[in-house]
């Protein structure tokens, strides 16, 4: 006789099983800055990346299975040029993205034997910080519009409780990226891992002052230089002297 399963346990054995793989990646953060959005994510592959543009002034962030959120980055992209020169530029937007990507994640996790194990945001950078937008995206199709900060992977409540302690509206890009190493670091007390550098991080931002394509990324002697003023700056916002004593996660599956 066929066996048979609830639909409610169905869902619940799917919502299990997406949340044991996206919890096998590494947290990533995305926040706001004075000049924008940033995105930060521990990434020791120059190859794979976790954060890409999707269009002019936005851009994907995701943790999880690799193969499938790069099918969705490229699906949005593919439906973001579409929208763009069938109607107008400025018709794409990062809501009308995520309210697509809902859809199909939703539509996965009902239909498909296995869900997607995945976890996106999708971030807008609008010509003043009241104008930014960043959508939260689950493996069910959820969508959350997130304000300041957003944290995802298997540890995103600790690394969100350290943002939420850290983050301040207006903070310059120094600041902000001393606040996500802090937190991707699990250390409130802004110092920074030895483990945690410039050669372990993805680093990318939306500049709001970019003409047209605003998202691009920060590597090389920039990023170390902007590391190195983030740890001075943790040291002195925690009230340890300059001089103190410093401290310093797969890509994904």
């Amino acid at each position: 006789m066929p066996f048979y399963v609830s639909p409610e346990q169905a869902m619940k054995d799917k919502a299990d099983y997406a949340r044991k793989g996206i919890a096998r990646g590494r947290n990533s953060v995305v926040l706001q800055y004075d000049e924008g959005i940033l995105f930060v994510a521990p990434n020791p592959s120059r190859a794979l990346y976790k954060t890409s543009e999707i269009y002019d002034r936005i851009a994907f962030a995701a943790v999880g299975r690799y193969n499938e959120y790069e099918n969705l980055r490229k699906a949005g992209v593919r439906f973001a040029d579409m929208t763009g020169y069938q109607y107008d530029r400025g018709d794409v937007t990062a809501r009308g993205l995520a309210n697509w990507y809902a859809q199909i994640l939703g539509t996965i996790f009902t239909e498909s034997p296995k869900p997607f194990e995945v976890e996106i945001v999708v971030a807008e950078v609008g010509e003043t910080p009241d104008a930014d937008q960043i959508y939260r995206i689950t493996f069910d199709g959820s969508v959350a519009d997130e304000h300041g900060f957003v944290a995802m992977g298997g540890q995103a409540d600790q690394v969100a409780s350290v943002l939420k302690d850290r983050f301040q509206e207006g903070m310059t890009l120094t600041a902000a990226l001393g606040a996500a190493i802090a937190a991707l670091s699990g250390q409130a007390n802004g110092e920074r891992s030895a483990e945690i550098g410039a050669g372990q991080l993805e680093v990318a931002v939306l500049a709001r002052r970019r003409v047209h394509r605003s998202f691009r990324r920060l590597t090389g002697a920039r990023l170390e230089e902007l590391l190195a003023e983030a740890g001075v700056a943790g040291k002195l916002a925690s009230g340890e002297p300059a001089d103190g004593p410093g401290h310093g996660e797969s890509a994904g599956p």
